[in-house]
């Protein structure tokens, strides 16, 4: 079959499509012949040699595709139409999937739909209700609103918890975008500081819950935008991992913080979080109440460009690749 492996860490010109076995589902897994793939922040990181816990030689962690074989003690139907997260292996011809993680395509969505949608949304999904305890009409400030998660997340929060969602971004294009998926107010951060404009639209009363994938270089106005007792999520460091920390300011706002990766996370872990997930979401996505972004599909054999589109950032929503041109 043929898969995108990396000849060496480093950019995207590292990317190559090369030849290798079909792999076999063992007991408890499923292959899938993928007919799109998803790209994320963590296959840049493991092209670049920066994570440890990549694994698979074959970058991707998310594909949509149709059950071709399963293995012994599985549940899943050859032929079925699913989409979910894998340990790697996702931009080939084929990949196993966990058959706990497997979920089933809503009806309607075409395979580079459902390709947007397992990684951004279950992270969206932990990060507001497991890790945020999101409650109903709550204000949530969601940064990156015109990423995957970000638009994820502004679409979770407004259709199953009716809260108040702001969101930043750095373009005029992404915030009219995520308003237009539910977001009550806007913030370019190039132009405003983003939490004196937080405490103008809350009342000085700050947001109940904060998503940032930022990290050091918003830690202070994230501070200040946080209400007493207020939860902050920490789900990336795209602005710097290193900051100065005066824990006296944490403690007296009480602030809960918390830091997380899904990729990482156990087999057990993701296999309950997509459960959960699904059970909250399918009849939404079919209702069409939510729905998966997808900025751009490229030809499986332009991943590089791919990659490259990424880095530069100005995507809204997913970046697919598409795997099987028959689909």
């Amino acid at each position: 079959m043929k898969a995108i492996m990396t000849k060496q860490p480093g950019g995207a010109e590292q990317l190559h499509v090369t030849d290798v076995p079909k792999p076999e589902p063992r007991e408890g897994e499923l292959l899938i012949n993928v007919k799109a793939a998803a790209i994320n922040r963590t296959d840049i990181l493991n092209r670049e040699g920066r994570t440890g816990y990549m694994t698979n030689p074959i970058l991707g962690i998310e594909v949509a595709g149709i059950v071709e074989e399963v293995g012994p003690n599985t549940e899943v139907k050859v032929g079925t139409r699913v989409m979910g997260l894998v340990n790697g292996g996702g931009y080939a011809e084929y990949a196993i999937m966990p058959a706990e993680r497997a979920m089933i395509i809503p009806e309607g969505l075409s395979f580079e739909e459902a390709a947007a949608i397992p990684e951004v949304f279950l992270t969206a999904y932990q990060t507001l209700y497991w890790l945020g305890s999101l409650n109903k009409g709550e204000t949530v400030l969601v940064h990156a609103g015109g990423s995957g998660v970000g638009t994820a997340a502004i679409q979770l929060a407004k259709q199953i918890s009716s809260a108040n969602v702001i969101t930043t971004a750095g373009s005029k294009a992404k915030l009219d975008f995520a308003q237009s998926l539910g977001a009550d107010y806007g913030i370019n951060y190039k132009e405003k500081d983003f939490s004196e404009e937080v405490s103008h639209i809350t009342d000085g009363q700050g947001v109940d819950l904060i998503l940032d994938f930022v990290g050091a270089s918003y830690w202070n106005k994230n501070l200040s935008s946080i209400k007493v007792d207020g939860r902050w999520v920490l789900i990336g460091i795209l602005g710097g991992a290193q900051v100065e920390v005066n824990l006296m300011e944490l403690m007296s706002k009480r602030v809960q913080l918390t830091g997380t990766l899904l990729t990482p996370r156990s087999d057990e872990y993701k296999a309950k979080l997509t459960v959960d997930f699904s059970q909250a979401t399918i009849e939404l996505f079919e209702s069409k109440q939510l729905k998966p972004i997808v900025d751009s599909v490229f030809a499986f054999e332009d991943v590089q460009q791919a990659h490259r589109h990424m880095e530069e950032n100005k995507n809204i929503g997913k970046i697919i690749l598409k795997v099987d041109s028959s689909s």
